[in-house]
């Protein structure tokens, strides 16, 4: 049965994003992996669950007619086994998490820590993931729970504020540009900047704002890694990034980077704790959700240990 409840997740997952590919790179796994699966559930079920197509996959009339019913079940069952573990005196059982890059570390390394000492039976299964891909874990119920980046404050009860970010050109030291405080958005004019690959909502944020300014970014190099674009301007003096400050906070306090504050427009992301609208919160889910929004609260609104300054 547990291996059944497995795959049937895997199952609402291909439904929810249509491709093996994209459940692959979600699932950190090969699409031969996800597509073998899917097979053998199809044949544990006895009739095709989706049709192949060039661009991805889509539901057979009986994959529609499983979907729901499996959705149905899953809810139920995860339900069901909430209420057994919330009996117990002792918290317990596994909560999954989704996280940004920027918030793996030190945030969940600190939740990790916390949950060690006080609540050793609690396990935690953190997963990292870009927006799309966050959300896709919230609607199909792969994870508890998500940190993820919003470009307007929340307003729904499913989902926590837990810190405004601010956007920064940033650079390798030294460099007269990135030395003040702020930096209007009009001075990107020009600058051979690391941009995050198209499609991406932050990407077109970026864009759309430079053209009501009347010019395009410049485009040097396009990455989605943090790690590749921080890696390539602190190695270029001619090349700059636009990069929020928590993904940055270490450099900045090993002076490996330098940053500037983008004004006209102050360009807000907004990090949020957010929770499937169907789903339900175990007593182990409640106790991490109320450590991240208790530790982010002591870090004074940051995801990570606030810049001591002299």
């Amino acid at each position: 049965m547990a291996m059944q409840i497995n795959e049937f997740r895997l199952f609402l997952e291909v439904a929810e994003l249509g491709s093996f590919t994209r459940v692959a790179v979600q699932r950190n796994t090969v699409q031969s992996n996800i597509s073998r699966q899917i097979n053998e559930l199809e044949s544990m079920c006895g009739g095709a669950l989706f049709h192949r197509t060039g661009r991805g996959v889509v539901l057979t009339e009986f994959g529609l007619h499983v979907h729901q019913r499996v959705k149905d079940w899953l809810k139920d069952s995860d339900q069901l086994f909430a209420d057994i573990q919330n009996a117990s005196n002792i918290p317990m059982g596994e909560v999954k998490i989704g996280v940004l890059p920027s918030a793996a570390h030190p945030l969940m390394t600190n939740i990790f820590n916390s949950l060690r000492h006080d609540h050793p039976k609690i396990k935690l299964n953190i997963r990292e993931g870009q927006g799309s891909e966050l959300d896709s874990m919230l609607e199909t119920n792969s994870v508890d729970m998500a940190i993820l980046f919003r470009y307007e404050k929340p307003t729904g009860d499913d989902e926590i504020l837990l810190s405004t970010a601010s956007t920064y050109l940033v650079s390798c030291p030294g460099l007269s540009l990135t030395h003040p405080e702020t930096i209007d958005f009009k001075k990107l004019q020009g600058l051979p900047l690391v941009l995050p690959r198209r499609p991406s909502h932050w990407r077109s944020i970026l864009d759309e704002t430079a053209k009501s300014k009347g010019f395009n970014l410049v485009a040097e190099v396009e990455a989605d890694s943090l790690k590749v674009q921080k890696e390539i301007i602190a190695s270029n003096p001619n090349i700059y990034a636009l990069l929020g400050p928590f993904s940055i906070n270490d450099e900045l306090r090993t002076k490996r980077l330098q940053a500037s504050k983008i004004i006209s427009p102050d360009l807000k992301r907004y990090v949020t704790l957010a929770y499937p609208k169907q789903g339900h919160l175990t007593q182990a889910s409640k106790i991490v959700l109320e450590l991240i929004k208790n530790t982010v609260k002591d870090w004074s609104g940051l995801l990570t240990t606030p810049i001591e300054t002299s």
